[in-house]
């Protein structure tokens, strides 16, 4: 059994809030840490207060405003002192976000974001939960989605950009070929998924008949009753075998979860498939739920967008646009009287199609409004309040295309981009790629612990969920530095030298459905994304689906929990092009086996957070927790 230390005194009661206290160093450690005191230390075995500050400012390139500062007043420090500093946050390899200015519009930060919020596992048959929203608000996230549909089992396939439909032939018409899609559907499922299948959002549409053949539901029988209370909205993934879950309940729990952990302003985008009956039930529920947090009608449309720090503890509800005076039936003649003002003074803009969003529904998206993506020039995009939604192929086509045009529009504008539909197993896009083209709102998978959420950890980490973009990704900050036409700032470029030195670890976790600690071979690859910059990228095609970084090392395999990786030093060396706020570096704990090697742990740490001298990483399982796992580290960085 390894030898351990005595239990080490927290610096901090935040500290301890956070769990991030290293309460004991084994014997993995503790000689590392011994040979570091021992450096630095005078004959009688202990620092003196000149020593102190040399360390502080000159290995661990930290300031005395920062939690070292407890140390940094002492007048001696012996080596129980040196390890109540090294277990608590200010050793922290993860440096605490910098005091962030939410005073910039909206368009200007990056927001932490959410794609089928409802979901709990994969995009085809796994259940829908309300818990699931509690989660990722509990996480920090910032935006989720909603995907509504009509909850009187008339599953309405209307689409939230469709053109109305009202005379009674259509409706037949539709209902007719909704329902023979459903039998189609149906009958590519085996038998043995009959079951799970009538109990699902897709089930409901489907009998089976007694030849054991799925069929259309019956329309001869007799009809029922009416029903005493109105069924309301639902939440699930569309012709899939995902369970539903009320729509209710997800504002609910939307409305009781939104601002526990951060008053920042949260997002809900709204995917609306329901008809003007149950649009209507839906804007009571959400009044029902969210009361004051929704935002007051304002008198007038907005001239910019506003600043986070002016929305705290508000829902901003992003919902397609519908102009106001638009309606279901308008005729498309009239429709291009119903565009934004914006739109209206070009006289090549296209009639709109009129919308199935009703107007009650649409008004809460004052800030967030819902705008189909055509192109970067269509009349909607100058509207200061439009928010276009890519698929992560829209965006790379748009790029491949207008690289700086995008750009440029994501400095003043909102945009979203989400994982394509083909990601079944929930996996996710890379995130970075779609920063680096400055759009704000980029939707994960939360449900998956990959690379893509691992990336996104390190982005957003203790923020509240927003982070400011970097110099030269954001536009003006006021209306008046806008008439002002001045030049925009650079984007600032480095050129990165990082030495890691990896040390040791303790209390590693397994990987995932492994018990057995005696067959554990660890070994740590740390890998560092970053990108040259985007104007390079017009001529480089950047992949847009998740992938490894593109500089990696790792050590040798050692053995065990509590491995000593004896020092080995990882080295990346003159890397150019980097932005600090945008790279990200990546711990991975892995299991060296026969075939794929199994992670056992990981880390995430944006690089401008990325602490210099001795530092313990905080290892995360790979469930996303927070593991006892620690891995003792040198980091050398230099930025040029």
């Amino acid at each position: 059994m390894a030898e351990a230390s005595p239990p080490i005194p927290t610096c901090d009661s935040q500290s301890a809030r956070q769990g991030r206290v290293i309460s004991e160093i084994n014997s993995s450690l503790l000689p590392y840490l011994g040979r570091i005191f021992n450096a630095h230390a005078g004959p009688n075995k202990t620092w003196q207060r000149d020593q102190i500050i040399s360390f502080l400012h000159h290995r661990q390139a930290d300031k005395v405003t920062e939690a070292s500062a407890d140390i940094s007043a002492k007048e001696e420090l012996d080596f129980s002192g040196f390890l109540q500093y090294m277990t608590s946050n200010a050793a922290n390899a993860l440096a605490p976000p910098e005091e962030t200015d939410f005073s910039w519009p909206l368009s200007s930060y990056y927001i932490s974001s959410s794609h089928n919020t409802y979901l709990t596992g994969n995009q085809l048959n796994s259940d829908s939960d309300a818990d699931a929203y509690k989660n990722v608000l509990l996480r920090g996230c910032r935006c989720v989605e909603i995907d509504v549909w009509d909850g009187d089992e008339s599953d309405s396939e209307s689409d939230s950009s469709d053109s109305s439909d009202t005379d009674s032939a259509g409706e037949k018409k539709k209902a007719a070929k909704g329902a023979s899609r459903k039998q189609r559907i149906a009958s590519k499922f085996p038998r043995s998924l009959t079951n799970r299948l009538e109990k699902t959002s897709l089930g409901s549409k489907v009998t089976t008949q007694k030849d054991g053949n799925l069929a259309a539901g019956d329309t001869s029988s007799e009809k029922q009753e009416p029903k005493a209370v109105a069924v309301e909205p639902r939440v699930l993934h569309g012709y899939t075998l995902t369970k539903e879950v009320s729509f209710r309940d997800v504002c609910e729990t939307i409305g009781k979860y939104a601002f526990v952990v951060s008053d920042l302003p949260v997002i809900v985008s709204l995917e609306v498939h329901c008809n003007s009956q149950q649009q209507e039930m839906m804007v009571e529920i959400m009044h029902d739920s969210w009361g004051e947090f929704l935002l007051a009608k304002p008198g007038a449309d907005a001239q910019n967008l506003p600043a986070p720090g002016d929305l705290r503890r508000k829902i901003l509800v992003k919902v397609k646009y519908v102009a106001p005076g638009a309606s279901p039936s308008a005729d498309e003649e009239d429709a291009k009287d119903h565009l934004p003002p914006e739109a209206q003074a070009d006289p090549k803009a296209p009639a709109k199609k009129p919308s199935k969003i009703i107007q009650t529904l649409s008004a809460l998206g004052i800030y967030t409004r819902g705008v189909s993506f055509k192109s970067l020039t269509q009349p909607e995009a100058s509207m200061p309040t439009h928010i276009f939604s890519l698929s992560e192929s829209g965006v790379e086509e748009t790029h491949d295309k207008y690289a700086q045009l995008l750009f440029e529009h994501n400095k003043k504008y909102m945009m979203r981009a989400y994982p394509s539909g083909m990601r079944i197993q929930s996996s996710n896009l890379d995130p970075p790629v779609f920063w680096r083209k400055g759009i704000q709102i980029v939707a994960l998978n939360w449900q998956k612990w990959d690379e893509g959420m691992m990336l996104n950890e390190g982005m957003f980490a203790n923020t509240g969920g927003y982070v400011l973009k970097p110099v030269g990704y954001r536009g003006e900050k006021t209306a008046v530095e806008a008439a002002a036409n001045m030049a925009p700032p650079a984007i600032l470029y480095h050129t990165l030298d990082l030495k890691i030195t990896v040390f040791a670890a303790q209390d590693l976790p397994l990987p995932h459905k492994d018990d057995k600690a005696s067959g554990f071979k660890p070994y740590v690859k740390v890998e560092l994304h970053t990108e040259p910059p985007h104007t390079l990228l017009a001529s480089k095609h950047e992949d847009a689906r998740a992938k490894e970084g593109e500089y990696k090392a790792r050590t040798h395999t050692q053995k065990g929990l509590h491995p000593d990786f004896k020092s080995e030093v990882l080295a990346f060396e003159h890397v150019g092009g980097v932005v600090p706020e945008l790279a990200f570096v990546r711990f991975l704990v892995k299991d060296d086996e026969i075939g794929r090697d199994d992670l056992a742990a990981w880390a995430c740490v944006r690089l401008d957070r990325l602490r210099s001298g001795y530092r313990f990483v905080r290892l995360f399982n790979t469930k996303g927790a927070l593991s006892n796992g620690i891995l003792l580290v040198k980091v050398e960085k230099t930025l040029s």
